[in-house]
């Protein structure tokens, strides 16, 4: 009977774990899938997610602060209250 306690994953569900550099007879032994040599083949190596193969990075791209325009507007705020009472006949 079909039970929570007993409810598991069908067979061949699950794969085995890969256990790399375990000989040649693994298919996954010397290099370990890592191929030869580079900096991805070092223990540590391999680079961080923020770099962009020597371009300038996204964060050196964008200004850091603002500017000014120098075609810049200044408008005068107009209450319509006082332009009603100045102009009366329309």
């Amino acid at each position: 009977m079909l039970k929570l306690n007993n409810i598991g994953a069908p067979k061949g569900a699950n794969r085995d774990k890969k256990r790399r550099g375990r000989g040649p007879g693994s298919g996954q032994g010397k290099t370990g899938g890592r191929g030869h040599k580079g900096q991805k083949a070092r223990s540590g190596g391999g680079i961080p997610p923020w770099f962009e193969g020597g371009q300038m990075p996204l964060n050196r791209r964008l200004p850091k602060r603002g500017f000014t325009n120098i075609f810049k507007k200044a408008f005068q705020l107009v209450n319509l209250d006082s332009l009603e009472a100045r102009f009366e006949a329309g």
